[in-house]
């Protein structure tokens, strides 16, 4: 008998992550460790382009970061950088506040009525970020979510002919040497495609398997996208159209932050917006709140609505009972007058 994969009662709290969890990007203890000037790094990277086109060479803006990291490895300044090191440095990332206490908040918000509990809806925390996955993988929200999209680097690069060999040897004092996973502004959505499908729940679907609506784990319209500005659009777009709901925040200290967000809802890029505050009673996690509670009352509604539409009425007798019988000539003997009346 056919049966739909999932019971679709999930709702997927999807987050990039730096300058919409943290202040700064998620390097910053990174280079503090190797002594590197942050601001000299980023300078760098984002002339990159331009230096290499004038010598011929074309070179995509996101991954330009990652071959940066890779060449200040080789070049000697962060020697020795490899996964565990990018582990450890996760720890000491500075989160807004609210955070991480507000990812188990939101996930007891899909609790708050009995309603809610009766259809077991649960809230889940996904990271999708141009970030390092190693270091969110180390950081203080680690434990709270369920899932990160992030770049990865290997380690010790397999060499030629090592399908040839029994045995691959594993150097100690190994660093990173390659880009294994690159996660930009585009790819941000495959992401969102994935957990809408479940490919990350179960790995015998393809992102670009063919699946009918009814089939995917987490519909769009059940996600809430957060994210700080305009290179989240394409992902605000494919949530907000997918009938998702898409939230901006900023820092409240940087004017030009609530600006930008203001021209996001001004073009309807997003629904609202609100300051990178996640402590309870702040704006942002009162709305958060509201439309996790609505996305629950619109779940409860298409549950209910498919047992009403599905399941058949009961037989009834053909013969009323001598009660109904009773009950049914009561209700056509005429009524008494009354001075009252």
């Amino acid at each position: 008998m056919a049966t739909t994969l999932f019971t679709q009662n999930t709702i997927a709290l999807i987050w990039d992550f730096d300058k919409t969890l943290i202040p700064d990007y998620m390097q910053a203890p990174l280079f503090r460790r190797y002594g590197i000037d942050e601001a000299t790094f980023w300078e760098e990277t984002n002339k990159l382009a331009e230096h290499y086109r004038k010598r011929g060479y074309h070179l995509s803006p996101e991954i330009a970061y990652l071959n940066h990291l890779l060449t200040y490895v080789l070049a000697g300044p962060l020697h020795g950088l490899n996964n565990k090191v990018l582990f450890e440095c996760g720890a000491d990332i500075t989160f807004y506040p609210g955070l991480p206490d507000f990812f188990d908040r939101a996930k007891g918000f899909a609790r708050e009525k009995a309603e809610y509990v009766k259809h077991d809806i649960s809230v889940e925390h996904y990271v999708v970020s141009t970030g390092i996955a190693p270091m969110v993988r180390g950081s203080a929200i680690a434990k709270h979510i369920d899932g990160v999209w992030a770049c990865e680097f290997i380690e010790n690069p397999l060499q030629p002919g090592f399908l040839k060999q029994n045995e691959l040897s594993i150097d100690a004092t190994s660093q990173i040497a390659q880009i294994g996973m690159v996660i930009d502004n585009t790819t941000k959505t495959r992401a969102i495609f994935e957990i809408n499908k479940g490919t990350n729940k179960n790995a015998a679907i393809d992102v670009n398997s063919k699946m009918a609506a009814e089939d995917r784990r987490i519909p769009i319209q059940n996600m809430i996208y957060i994210a700080d500005g305009p290179s989240d659009v394409p992902s605000f777009s494919v949530v907000k159209n997918g009938g998702g709901r898409a939230y901006a925040v900023y820092n409240p200290d940087k004017s030009a932050e609530f600006e930008q967000n203001d021209r996001l809802l001004q073009s309807s890029r997003i629904h609202g917006y609100g300051p990178a505050d996640y402590q309870p009673g702040s704006s942002t996690a009162q709305w958060l709140r509201l439309h996790i509670h609505q996305i629950c009352d619109r779940i409860v509604s298409d549950r209910e609505s498919a047992v009403a539409t599905k399941a058949s009425r009961p037989p009834r007798h053909l013969n009323a009972t001598p009660e109904e019988e009773a009950a049914k000539r009561a209700s056509k003997a005429p009524k008494q007058s009354s001075f009252l009346e």
